[in-house]
């Protein structure tokens, strides 16, 4: 497994400023699945890419700063302070609100990494909850929005972009201008490109305020793209990323201009 992520590191990294490791499918491994994801980690830190950890984390307070020690920090011992995974960014449940989003916003900023709030998911059942309408008809990703912002608003830097990001799936662009209005300053992941059904070209929105607003994630499409295009595995996904990166590149430099 850890020669594969390697292999697609190398092939799809030049292409990429960052790898999103699953965090799911190293810890359906148990105690080995760790090691893999601490190496897959340090091969892509060695390819000069940024590490985004996918867990989706949310918790009570104390057991939210324990996940953001594991992910981002460090934990002190009687034998020294041990260190997490020592990712850039990752991924948060904000459902068990403010007090629980703190103190993982906290440990990311400690380290100098960020985290992406789950605002508005890419799969086909986040209509069962984020749409839901609160009291006065607006939906509930409006609310969460409001949370990213409101979690970001001190810690935005002299690119006017916060260390507090949102998850907008990109399988509901429709959402992406509304969410740009109540989130300016939030770096929005954009999940939900290729296998699961969203295209590049729709995405404009979440780009207004320049390129680096915006991260496009791809997973099956350029680990598979063998299977569809034919070719080497490896050759296969570099040429893939590299057609992603072209086409979010044109869309977000013209939502920019």
């Amino acid at each position: 497994m850890l020669a594969h992520c390697r292999a697609l590191i190398d092939a799809a990294g030049p292409a990429c400023v960052a790898v999103k490791l699953q965090l799911a499918c190293f810890e359906r491994l148990g105690s080995p699945g760790w090691d893999v994801l601490q190496g897959a980690a340090a091969h892509a830190r060695a390819a000069g890419l940024l590490v985004l950890a996918d867990g989706k984390r949310g918790d009570v307070p104390v057991t939210a700063a324990a996940y953001g020690q594991a992910l981002a920090g460090r934990t002190p011992s009687p034998f020294g302070e041990l260190e997490g995974l020592g990712a850039d960014a990752f991924t948060v449940n904000p459902l068990l609100g403010k007090d629980a989003l703190a103190p993982l916003i906290q440990a990311a900023r400690e380290t100098g990494a960020g985290v992406f709030v789950l605002v508005r998911t890419s799969n086909p059942g986040a209509a069962d909850v984020q749409d839901l309408r609160l009291e006065g008809g607006r939906p509930l990703w409006e609310r969460l929005a409001e949370l990213v912002a409101e979690a970001g608003a001190d810690g935005i830097g002299g690119s006017g972009l916060s260390e507090v990001g949102a998850v907008a799936g990109a399988t509901a662009p429709q959402h992406l201008a509304r969410m740009r209005e109540l989130m300016p300053h939030a770096v929005f992941l954009l999940p939900g490109v290729g296998a699961q059904g969203g295209g590049v070209g729709d995405l404009g929105p979440a780009w207004s305020p320049g390129p680096a607003a915006g991260l496009l994630t791809a997973s099956r499409s350029i680990a598979l793209a063998h299977e569809t295009s034919g070719g080497d595995p490896a050759g296969a996904a570099a040429a893939e990323a590299q057609e992603l990166r072209a086409r979010a590149w044109e869309v977000s430099g013209a939502s920019a201009a």
